[in-house]
């Protein structure tokens, strides 16, 4: 309801009528409409967290290691981002999902920053620390930023509803997916492979 009337749009009437729940159920189990919304919010960050939790289990023990290879880091990479492509286009009501998101933005409605900030330290972190690793720059600098968002926009191009226009279909099959997931491996792989860390003593 959030998703398809918008966080205004959706009053606790019409909440309560499509929950099958007498009104005053909001207030007592949520405390208010926003009560509610910041819940739904916490379901998808909690989905979301639960998803990447094994590869960013298995990334922190990685780079805690001195020894780790560049193609280590870089399939490393290329796991993290079809681990994105998955969550982007599958999970539950994940049509809803991309519209909540959209008119959050739009919106700026309660628990925007929640979103924006399990975006940050789910995806856009991870990938930022092995960026910095692959390019050899420190994960502040400008460049290291700049790169990392180009990698990530390769997978939140498929986050916008028009995809599914220019596909011609609203389906994302897992033949789609996995088609997805490898030319996004390509991409990465090939960027990667064109760009050669600049040494640590080497001045801008």
């Amino acid at each position: 309801m959030f998703a398809v009337h918008g966080y205004e749009g959706a009053s606790t009437r019409l909440l309560a009528e499509r929950a099958g729940v007498n009104l005053p159920a909001i207030q007592y189990y949520f405390g208010s409409k926003e009560g509610l919304y910041r819940a739904v919010v916490g379901d998808i960050v909690g989905q979301t967290e639960a998803h990447m939790a094994p590869l960013s289990s298995k990334m922190r023990a990685m780079l805690a290691s001195s020894a780790i290879s560049r193609a280590e880091l870089l399939e490393l990479l290329c796991e993290m981002l079809e681990a994105f492509v998955a969550l982007v286009t599958g999970g539950p009501q994940v049509e809803s999902k991309r519209l909540l998101f959209a008119r959050a933005e739009v919106e700026a409605t309660p628990g925007l920053e929640e979103l924006h900030e399990n975006g940050r330290r789910q995806i856009f972190q991870p990938c930022l620390d092995l960026v910095s690793r692959l390019i050899g720059r420190p994960p502040e600098d400008e460049a290291t930023v700049l790169c990392t968002m180009a990698v990530i926009g390769q997978v939140t191009i498929f986050c916008h509803n028009k995809v599914q226009h220019l596909l011609k279909t609203a389906e994302f099959t897992p033949e789609r997916v996995r088609a997805i997931q490898a030319l996004v491996r390509s991409h990465t792989m090939a960027i990667f492979a064109a760009q050669q860390p600049i040494p640590a003593n080497q001045s801008e």
